[in-house]
C-alpha cells in the first residue's frame, strides 16, 4: 500500500516526505480537540530513513518533534513538556533509524548477493575453460581419490590407454599406472606431494610403454585426491634410443676405420718383409713362414672392409636452437666447476647443413676438453662464438687451459699421452667432414681455440 512513498530517486522521496510532514503539520493546526495526531509524523520518518544519515534523520526528528508539540492541545511546562518531547523525539528518530538500518543492511545483502552471483559466474566460466582445456589436452589427465578410484578422465587418457570414453571413471589408476601406488593413502593424508617422474605403464590391453606422469595431491572436504597428467614417452624413448645406436655405429665405424688404416700400414710392411724373404730358397718349404704370408693376407682382407660413414642423415639445422640446447646441457657442469663462460653468437645465424646430433656431439666433446683442461686454472673462462662469413658459418670454442703444446698431433687416433684412446677430436672431426664442415685447431699464446666450419644453406639450395 504504502510501497510507492518509498520508490524513486532521494530527491522524490524527501519532496514526498516533506509534503507530509507539512500536510499533517496543516491538519494537526487545523483540528483542535483531545486526539494528538503526531503519531502520523512516523510515516514520513520512515520515509527519510531509507535516503537520510543518521545526523540527518535526527534532524528530522526534532523537527517533526516540534510540530507535534506546537499544534497540540496540551500546556507545555518543563517537568511534563521535556520528557513527552523526548519520547517524540525517540520515537520519530528510531522509526527513521530502524528504517535506515533496514535498508543499510537490505543495500549490503543485495552486494553480498551480486558479488556471490558474480563469483558463481566467475566460478562457472572458469569451470567452464577448464572442463574445454582438460578435454581438448593432449595429455591425459586423470583425478583419483585416495585409494585411487579414478573421478574423473579426459578423452586423452582413454585413447593413451585403450578405452571407450568414459570406460576409466571407477577403475583402480594403480591398474594403469603401478609406480603411483608407492603414493599410499597414508601418506597423501600426512602431507601432500608435487612431482615429476618417468615410469612404466600399462595399456588395457597390457601392452607396456613408457610414461611421464606429473602427479599432485590435494585435500578436499571428502578426503585426499590425486591429479595426475601422463604423456606418452614412447616415441621419444624409441627417438633418443635409435640415435644413441646411430651414434655408436657411426663412432664404432669410424674407430675400426682407423684401427684398419693402422692394420694397412702394419702389414703393408709385413707383406714387404715376407715378399723379400721369399726369395730365400730355404724357407719355400717351411710351414710357418707360409702361415705368416697367409695371416697377412687374411689381414689385408680385413682392414680392406669399407667402413665409411653414410652421409645421407644431413639436413638443415637451426643452429640457434642447437646452440640453445648445448647450453642446457653444459650449464650444470659450468656452474658447478665455475667457469665463466661467455656466448657470442651472431643474431639471426642462416640455416646449416649437418647431422644434428653428430653436430651436438661435435660441441660436447669440445667443452668436455674444455672442462678438463680448466680443472686446474685459478680464473676460468670459456667463450663460444658463432658468426656467418660469406657462405659458411664459423663457430670458435675458446678456454684459457693453457693451449695444446703440439698442435701437429692432434686429430691422430691413437696418440701417446691421449687420454682414453685418443678418438674424441679425431671421430669429431670425421663427423664433421661427414656433411660437409670441418674442424681445426688455431693456434693462440696460453690459449686453445678450436674452429668448427659449417655449410650455410643458401638460398638457391633453399629454393
Amino acid at each position: 500500500m504504502f510501497s510507492p512513498l518509498f520508490a524513486g530517486s532521494k530527491r522524490t522521496i524527501l519532496l514526498l516526505s516533506g509534503v507530509l510532514i507539512a500536510g499533517t503539520a496543516l491538519i494537526d493546526w487545523l483540528l483542535v480537540g483531545d486526539l494528538p495526531l503526531g503519531f502520523l509524523y512516523l510515516l514520513p520518518m520512515s520515509m527519510v530513513g531509507r535516503v537520510l544519515l543518521p545526523w540527518q534523520i535526527a534532524g528530522v526528528a526534532a523537527l517533526c518533534t516540534f510540530f507535534s508539540e506546537a499544534f497540540d492541545q496540551f500546556v507545555w511546562s518543563f517537568r511534563i513538556g521535556m520528557p513527552r518531547d523526548i519520547l517524540y523525539f525517540a520515537a520519530f528518530f528510531c522509526v527513521g533509524l530502524f528504517v535506515y538500518e533496514i535498508n543499510r543492511n537490505r543495500e549490503v545483502a543485495a552486494k553480498h548477493l551480486r558479488e556471490i552471483e558474480e563469483q558463481r559466474d566467475a566460478r562457472r566460466e572458469a569451470e567452464e575453460q577448464l572442463k574445454v582445456l582438460v578435454e581438448s589436452s593432449p595429455a591425459a589427465i586423470v583425478t583419483a581419490d585416495a585409494d585411487g578410484c579414478v573421478l574423473m578422465a579426459n578423452e586423452a587418457a582413454h585413447r593413451m590407454l585403450g578405452l571407450v570414453s568414459g570406460a576409466l571413471q571407477g577403475r583402480s589408476i594403480y591398474r594403469y599406472l603401478p609406480s603411483l601406488s608407492n603414493v599410499s593413502r597414508r601418506d597423501m593424508d600426512q602431507q601432500l606431494f608435487r612431482a615429476v617422474m618417468q615410469s612404466r605403464a600399462l595399456r588395457e590391453d597390457s601392452e607396456v610403454f613408457l610414461a611421464d606422469i606429473c602427479f599432485s595431491t590435494y585435500r578436499t572436504d571428502s578426503g585426499s585426491r590425486l591429479a595426475a597428467m601422463i604423456l606418452d614417452a614412447s616415441e621419444e624413448l624409441r627417438s633418443r634410443e635409435e640415435a644413441s645406436l646411430y651414434q655408436m655405429m657411426v663412432g664404432s665405424r669410424i674407430a675400426v676405420g682407423a684401427v684398419s688404416h693402422e692394420i694397412r700400414n702394419v702389414c703393408g710392411a709385413i707383406a714387404v718383409v715376407h715378399q723379400n724373404l721369399s726369395r730365400n730358397q730355404f724357407l719355400l718349404d717351411n710351414k710357418d713362414f707360409e702361415a705368416l704370408g697367409n695371416l697377412v693376407f687374411a689381414l689385408e682382407q680385413i682392414a680392406a672392409v669399407n667402413l665409411r660413414q653414410p652421409t645421407d642423415r644431413a639436413t638443415e639445422v637451426d643452429l640457434n636452437s642447437l646452440l640453445d640446447e648445448l647450453r642446457i646441457v653444459i650449464s650444470p657442469s659450468l656452474s658447478e666447476e665455475t667457469i665463466e663462460c661467455t656466448w657470442l653468437l651472431e643474431r639471426d645465424l642462416p640455416l646449416v647443413w649437418a647431422d644434428r646430433t653428430n653436430l651436438l656431439q661435435v660441441f660436447l666433446n669440445l667443452t668436455t676438453n674444455s672442462l678438463r683442461a680448466l680443472s686446474g686454472v685459478k680464473n676460468k673462462t670459456l667463450s663460444i662464438s658463432a658468426r656467418s662469413k660469406d657462405s659458411h658459418v664459423l663457430l670458435e670454442f675458446m678456454d684459457n687451459g693453457g693451449g695444446i703444446e703440439h698442435p701437429e698431433q692432434l686429430f691422430h687416433p691413437f696418440q701417446d699421452g691421449a687420454q682414453a684412446t685418443g678418438l674424441g677430436l679425431y671421430l669429431s672431426r670425421a663427423f664433421m667432414r661427414s656433411f660437409g664442415g670441418e674442424l681445426r685447431y688455431r693456434a693462440i699464446p696460453g690459449v686453445a681455440c678450436f674452429v668448427v666450419e659449417l655449410s650455410a644453406v643458401t638460398q638457391f639450395e633453399k629454393a
